[in-house]
This record gives C-alpha cells, sequence and structure tokens, in this order.
C-alpha cells in the first residue's frame, strides 16, 4: 500500500508531460482508408483519445501526428472541439517510428513524453496515470495485457511446429511513456534500425534498456480491420450508458 500511495503521490506532482499521438498510416488492412477520421458514434476515431489526455492533469502538451492531406482537416477539428492542450499538428510518415520521431521533434521541453495510437479510441485518464506512476520509477513503461489465447507456432506447410507457452506472455498496447530524452537518444542511436521496431517499448528493448510493464485494459483495442469498428463502437456505447447509469445514480 505504501509503494501505491508514493506512486500516486508522484503522478500527482507530475505536470509536464506531452503526449504523441500517432494517426499517419496507410490503412492496407482499412482497404486502404486511413482510419484517423473514422466515425464512431458521431465522432471521429482520433477525437475519443485526444479527449482522454485533454482531461488528464499530468498532460501539458499534444501533438497529433497524421498524415499530410489530413493536416488541414485536423486543424479544423482542434478548433471545432475546443481541444487547448493540442500544440502542434505534425505530417507522419511511411512507417511509424518516421511518425513518432515527427511527433518527438515538435516537443522540446517537457521530460516525459506519452505516445499512444490515435487507433485506440478506449483510452482512459485512469489508463494514463497508471502508466505514469510505472514510469516514474524507471525509464520507460508500457501498457499490456495477458496473452489469453492458446499460441501455435506454424510450419511453412501450415502444420503446427508447437504450442508456445503464453505464461509469461503479453500483448503490448498503447500508451507507452518515456523519459524524453532516452527516447530521443534510442532514435538517434537506431538510425534506420527504428524503422523495424513495431513499437517504442521493443527500440529501447532492443539497446538494453530496461522497460517496464503495466496493466492495460483489455478494452483497449486496436482499431486495425472493419470488424474492430463494430467492437469499438459497442464498447464505446457500453462505456457511454454505464456512465449515464452511474450519473444518474448520483442525482
Amino acid at each position: 500500500m505504501g509503494e501505491v500511495k508514493r506512486a500516486a503521490r508522484r503522478v500527482s506532482e507530475l505536470r509536464n508531460v506531452a503526449a504523441v499521438v500517432v494517426g499517419a498510416g496507410q490503412g492496407r488492412r482499412m482497404g486502404g482508408e486511413d482510419k484517423t477520421f473514422l466515425p464512431l458514434l458521431g465522432k471521429p476515431l482520433l477525437s475519443y483519445a485526444v479527449d482522454a489526455l485533454e482531461a488528464c492533469p499530468q498532460i501539458s502538451e499534444i501533438t497529433l501526428v497524421v498524415g499530410e492531406s489530413l493536416a488541414d482537416r485536423c486543424r479544423r477539428l482542434v478548433k471545432r472541439a475546443g481541444w487547448r492542450k493540442v500544440s502542434d499538428i505534425r505530417a507522419g510518415g511511411t512507417v511509424r517510428a518516421a511518425s513518432v520521431r515527427a511527433g518527438l521533434a515538435a516537443v522540446k521541453g517537457a521530460e516525459w513524453v506519452l505516445v499512444h495510437d490515435a487507433a485506440r479510441p478506449l483510452l482512459t485518464p485512469t489508463l494514463v496515470a497508471t502508466g505514469l506512476a510505472a514510469a516514474t520509477g524507471a525509464v520507460a513503461a508500457v501498457a499490456a495485457v495477458p496473452v489469453r489465447d492458446t499460441l501455435k507456432r506454424m510450419r511453412p506447410d501450415q502444420t503446427v511446429e508447437h504450442t508456445v507457452d503464453r505464461s509469461q506472455l503479453w500483448a503490448a498496447q498503447t500508451p507507452q511513456v518515456f523519459r524524453r530524452e532516452a527516447l530521443v537518444a534510442a532514435f538517434r542511436r537506431a538510425g534506420a534500425a527504428a524503422d523495424d521496431c513495431t513499437d517504442e517499448g521493443a527500440l529501447l528493448e532492443s539497446q538494453g534498456i530496461a522497460v517496464r510493464l503495466f496493466p492495460g485494459d483489455p478494452a483497449n483495442i486496436k482499431v486495425t480491420v472493419p470488424a474492430d469498428i463494430q467492437v469499438a463502437t459497442a464498447l464505446l456505447r457500453y462505456r457511454r450508458e454505464t456512465q449515464e447509469g452511474h450519473d444518474a445514480a448520483l442525482e
């Protein structure tokens, strides 16, 4: 309990955390459609993550990284939504590393940086706070959930080579939280090799830097294929109805 209280105190003292929301992508598994502005319950996909970050007192600035063709549309959304913490909009690259680099370039003074996928609309301020608490005692912290499915390693002929022990396997999510200087230095050391890393935690891990895992949220799904839109919509609707019911009970 003492450690929990100390972590909560450390998080409460953080007031200079920059967030980079990565929305640039080629959308291959969406049939080439950019996911950033996909409508979910009347709002663009991007809006949900930004709304959650705007509600976090520890987040002082937010940089949005989107496809170059969407920059003007994104500026209009920022104005319409009234987001006060969005400080910059940058054009992303063709790979994740290029997009995160672009976002980092917009961050100057923050000690910590939080990276989140725009395609994960179920982000909550509570999950952000959990990540910050985990990171303050380390260099990097990554949201993750235990792997639930049985995993099979397959041979080239599509037969099973063996069943993988999942007892120590976790599926990484975002948000991922880093000391800004450590993440910038990791990108610099990696050079073009950073393009092969599927997330920023993997980048630091590849350089021998300890990366802490903290409990993610099974509902914090990434919208990757068309079916995910229906799942995310159902989860968001359930969350909204649950919150409305809770609010009504308090009245």
